[in-house]
């Protein structure tokens, strides 16, 4: 008999015995059995299985997790490898992913398939419209001064960038196709966000193709130069006392945000004031951005960007990225020994990336709130290091963001929209055999969002929980949200209308996802500990043994059937 419950459309293909448990292969996940525990692991989870010792099966999966699992004979343990390894090879066409199974039951048990999915597999209308409601909330003049660009339309220009482009309204979209040919992979300079109070807004773009010719292009000067001049075109609206239009502020917070009333005073285009500095803010270190150029990459010169500053970060690639959190995975996964357990963790170096990261986020956060100065931010290609800064300082900036509905909107437009490489990055990218494309970017985003979490416990409105299933269901594939390399990807493979959003189970009204101690209300801009020794491991993650489930916990993610008045 198959020891747990199965999923809708989920069919159990391989049920046998190891040593002291049950174990059961379906087309969704590996299902291990013990006496006094349950193992349930999503089938793309698994990134690697091996035989060991002779008798052992050796599983390591992509969010850290390792599993072993005993078996009488080698015989035995051998048959379950070739079973394994032959349920965890890349899909060859992205059907071959359960997201859609799944999906295609859930419409089969309803007469009205128009209103299941929009009931059950759909993400509100805060997501599906939120470019538009952005606009509208962060308050861009987009009469005078920003306009959005129709230049992306299908796809046409950038196929890794949402067909919606805020951009300064005296641009052309003949100078943004110039700008294109001169950015890495067409990822032009666009704005993602606007600082309510004193109109300083955050961009992101890839790294310029200066290469060792030392290459120049007017456009992008010119757009990049009028960022800055739009911001001071479009200030912060303000009312008596100093306390931003949008929002309620006790006095302290009147004070603070009455720190600098020179930013703000204009109310107008004719009363303009000068444009800030803008910083603009590289990842990369200065030796990894040169050493682009011999790739046709490199970044800015200032000389040729005039009134503004470059600042590189130091932050490190995707393979250095990879390599920390496969020994993280090694230490966390082996018997701690209380003697060497510290110098071992940071011998991983993950504690010390999560750290720069966090430095990189409060150094835009400051120039944006404090200096009233805007931000480009970029990378080589600009879809790895940049959404992490990006996102993480919205996070700091805007309280909007801590909530369950605005931190779904962040991660769909600064992660999904702008073409942050889930499919490669986690690993179930059809016919894509590349390990070195792999890489835990977005779970290590998750983890610095874990860390301000722990820090602020009462400014989220979502709890721990909600983080560690993001975390599962980015790998899961049980959603369509995280399939795809690119926007433009999932639309051409009706991703959103055939599979279910991960948001219709993070949603606002799920109570096993709220934090019981956020207090709403708090414009509180976030000043986090960025030291190696603030931050901590991420227990529920990276160390799942020390709390495993009781027997009959299944963790899974069930769908109670249509007109069903089952709790939340």
């Amino acid at each position: 008999q198959v020891p747990f419950t199965v999923l809708q459309g989920e069919g159990v293909e391989y049920l046998g015995h190891a040593n002291d448990a049950v174990i059961a292969i379906s087309n969704y996940r590996l299902h291990i059995k013990f006496k006094d525990s349950v193992i349930n692991v999503p089938l793309r989870m698994m990134e690697s299985v091996e035989c060991r010792d002779m008798f052992q099966l050796h599983i390591v999966c992509k969010d850290s997790k390792v599993i072993r699992c005993h078996f009488s004979t080698f015989k035995q343990c051998q048959e379950w490898l070739k079973r394994l390894n032959r349920a965890i090879a890349r899909p060859a066409k992205p059907e071959d992913l359960f997201a859609f199974a799944y999906h295609a039951w859930c419409l089969g048990v309803c007469v009205d398939e128009e209103d299941q999915h929009a009931h059950l597999c759909r993400p509100g209308d805060h997501v599906r419209f939120r470019f538009e409601m952005e606009l509208v909330r962060m308050g861009f003049d987009l009469q005078n001064v920003w306009r959005v660009s129709d230049i992306n339309n299908n796809y046409k220009l950038c196929s890794s960038y949402p067909q919606k482009l805020l951009v300064p309204v005296w641009i052309t979209d003949k100078e943004l196709e110039n700008v294109a040919s001169f950015r890495s992979w067409k990822r032009i300079p666009v704005v993602v966000y606007r600082h309510v109070r004193n109109g300083a807004v955050i961009a992101r773009c890839s790294q310029p193709e200066i290469s060792w010719w030392g290459w120049r292009n007017a456009d992008d000067e010119y757009l990049v130069t009028s960022i800055a001049k739009a911001c001071a075109l479009n200030p912060g609206v303000k009312v008596p006392g100093g306390v931003p239009h949008n929002g309620s502020s006790d006095g302290s917070e009147a004070c603070e945000a009455d720190f600098d009333s020179s930013l703000t005073a204009c109310s107008g285009v004719e009363n303009a004031g000068t444009p800030q500095k803008l910083l603009i803010l590289d990842a990369r270190s200065y030796t990894a951005a040169v050493a682009n150029r011999a790739k046709g990459g490199g970044c800015e010169c200032e000389e040729y960007y005039p009134n503004c500053e470059v600042v590189f970060m130091g932050m490190a690639n995707i393979h250095s990225i990879r390599n920390s959190f496969q020994y993280l995975r090694a230490v966390c996964s082996q018997v701690p020994d209380p003697s060497n357990w510290l110098s071992a963790l940071e011998s991983t170096k993950w504690l010390q990336h999560l750290s720069v990261m966090l430095k990189a986020a409060v150094l835009v956060s400051n120039a944006v709130d404090r200096e009233g100065r805007p931000v480009l931010v970029h990378c080589s290609d600009g879809w790895d290091r940049t959404p992490q800064i990006v996102a993480l300082a919205k996070i700091l900036l805007d309280p909007y963001y801590r909530t369950m509905e605005g931190f779904q909107v962040l991660v769909e437009s600064d992660w999904l929209d702008f073409g942050h490489k889930f499919g490669d990055r986690c690993g179930h990218q059809e016919k894509a055999e590349d390990q070195n494309e792999q890489c835990p970017v977005f779970l290590q985003w998750l983890d610095a969002v874990h860390q301000l979490l722990k820090q602020f416990p009462c400014l989220f409105e979502f709890n721990e929980a909600f983080l560690v299933k993001l975390v599962q269901h980015t790998y899961s594939c049980l959603y369509g949200t995280f399939l795809g390399n690119s926007p433009c990807e999932r639309e051409m493979h009706n991703i959103y209308k055939r599979t279910c959003s991960v948001w219709s189970l993070l949603r606002a009204g799920n109570k096993n996802f709220h934090n019981l101690l956020y207090m709403p209300g708090s414009e509180q801009v976030l000043h986090p500990v960025c030291h190696v020794r603030a931050l901590h491991v991420w227990a529920a993650v990276y160390l799942p043994a020390s709390s495993p489930h009781p027997l009959g916990q299944d963790d899974m993610d069930i769908y109670p059937p249509p007109g069903s008045q089952s709790q939340e």
